[in-house]
């Protein structure tokens, strides 16, 4: 029985196995992008079930477009796009890649982003010795040092580019060739442009007088630049602190958060003026506490103006010395009373709690001071300090010391030299006045020889009787002749060369002895 129906169960089975089709294995092949579903996350990488007669395997360094924790970014059951670099390599798997997945549609979005200039974010997977490593839909491209926003090599010799992995940075393509597997991006270049768009919107919501966050972006010698969102402002070195002895780097850091204060916008520059230190006025209240109108206390001075000279206080809190108030006499610059870093006594004569400002005077201060112990030159500049200045400035007046010995040694030679020429103009005015009357001798003498002559000519006169008046009329009149060289005799004693004048004066004495004469020759008659 059995013998019989096997052959036609055998008929069976063929005949069943003929019309029945049987799926042949799929074949993959290179380049090939499929679907696969993830089984299995391990360090050597993502084993994914692609539906082939044995598993896929992805390596980490096929999934850097996933960033910088790829394994993290998968999950078991995950459906996922992989590239087929290998339908089967020596172990018996299917060699598979994420990264070629994606750069394949890669390519044509980056493509599109570089013709139309689009901004985009992507995470910084890795660093170089130029520059940061990203991936953007599964290609791999490189941004520049020099388009890394800063990025400046440390002075500690770290690298200021590790920092950067994992963080999402704002992108813009600059260059693009698919041919030699270059894709350039640029952090600048996509934060000038955005910022661009957003400074205009900010600068139509800012208003002066409002108090906002935001973060340093730079330092400089002359202030900080601070992030507002979207817009940066400048916190001029004046508005940093209340103390303006502080330098920018000793204060903050690049990405600190800070409150700012909005003191000016310019629409027509699209320039933003910022004060950190007007944002908290109340520690201008706190440190002004301890003074009052009228004290006198030693101050630093910081810095010289055309108006006037800052002076720091201790505190520190800062005013102002008004070029009127620093000495009594009309000056043309605040130098040629003080100079920065000079320790001085101030008044305060005005405290401006609006404002946060401070009235501050060296010429009131000084009588006060001078009794304290201050001293100071002819003009106005301080040779020494008190102790208890000292105390309140201890560096400064440290530094200050040789200076002010300097000041002292000139001041003492000044008043040396000015002494000195006084005595000189006392000298000279005695030399003169001794001079003078030795001069006075001279004339005296020609004088008194004139005179005697003259007296010895009266005397000549007066012995003539009365009566024969008439008769030695003649005699008398010539008598002027006959007295001449009575005359000349003492003027050629005195000296030759005078003789002449002797004679012009004699002669001018005949008319005077005769107009004499004349009265009493009429008074005869």
């Amino acid at each position: 029985m059995t013998n019989q129906t096997t052959p036609a169960v055998e008929m069976d089975m063929a005949a069943l196995l003929d019309s029945v089709e049987i799926a042949e294995p799929r074949q993959l092949r290179r380049g090939e992008v499929v679907e696969g579903t993830v089984m299995n996350i391990d360090r050597d990488g993502v084993l994914v079930d692609i539906g082939f007669k044995s598993e896929g395997i992805v390596p980490q360094s096929e999934m850097h477009s996933l960033g910088a924790d790829p394994l993290t970014k998968v999950a078991m059951g995950e459906r996922i796009l992989v590239y087929v670099m290998q339908p089967e390599t020596a172990e018996g798997q299917v060699a598979l890649s994420i990264d070629r997945a994606r750069g394949e549609q890669g390519w044509r979005v980056l493509q599109e982003r570089f013709e139309s200039g689009d901004i985009f974010e992507a995470e910084v997977t890795g660093y170089n010795k130029g520059g940061l490593l990203a991936n953007v839909e599964g290609v791999n491209a490189f941004i520049p040092m020099s388009q890394v926003v800063g990025a400046k090599p440390g002075t500690d010799g770290t690298n200021p580019l590790s920092a950067q992995v994992g963080r999402g940075l704002r992108l813009k393509v600059i260059e693009i060739n698919r041919r030699r597997n270059r894709v350039i991006l640029s952090e600048r270049a996509a934060l000038q442009e955005w910022r661009a768009e957003q400074k205009d919107r900010l600068l139509d919501e800012l208003a002066e007088g409002e108090v906002r966050a935001g973060r340093i972006t730079s330092i400089r010698n002359f202030g900080v630049f601070v992030d507002l969102g979207g817009a940066d402002g400048l916190v001029h070195l004046s508005e940093l602190s209340w103390d303006r002895n502080a330098t920018p780097e000793d204060l903050f850091k690049v990405g600190d958060e800070v409150q700012v204060y909005v003191m000016k916008v310019d629409h027509e520059t699209k320039k933003i003026a910022l004060s950190i230190r007007r944002a908290s006025p109340e520690e201008w209240e706190q440190l002004i506490t301890r003074y009052q109108v009228g004290d006198v206390i030693p101050g630093v001075i910081t810095k010289l103006v055309a108006f006037g000279a800052f002076a720091r206080l201790p505190g520190p809190v800062e005013g102002l010395v008004h070029v009127s108030e620093l000495v009594d006499r009309r000056i043309g610059h605040p130098e040629e009373v003080v100079e920065e870093g000079d320790i001085v006594p101030l008044k305060i004569v005005r405290i401006e709690h609006d404002r946060h400002r401070l009235g501050l005077s060296l010429r009131e201060a000084r009588n006060e001071a001078m009794v304290r112990g201050w001293q100071f030159d002819a003009d106005g500049r301080v040779t020494a300090v008190p102790e208890e200045a000292s105390d309140s400035f201890k560096s400064e007046v440290a530094a200050l010391l040789p200076k002010m010995a300097e000041r002292a040694a000139r001041a003492t030679e000044d008043a040396s030299r000015r002494q000195q020429v006084q005595q000189e103009r006392e000298t000279e005015t005695t030399t003169q006045r001794t001079a003078m009357r030795d001069e006075a001798p001279v004339l005296t003498a020609m004088q008194a020889a004139m005179q005697q002559a003259q007296a010895e000519l009266q005397n000549q006169q007066d012995d003539v009787p009365v009566a024969e008046a008439p008769a030695a009329e003649a005699p008398v009149v010539e008598a002027p002749v006959a007295a001449a060289p009575a005359v000349e005799a003492p003027a050629a004693e005195i000296a030759a060369a005078e003789a002449p004048a002797a004679e012009a004066v004699a002669a001018e004495s005949e008319p005077e002895a005769a107009a004499a004469e004349e009265p009493e020759t009429k008074s005869e008659a």
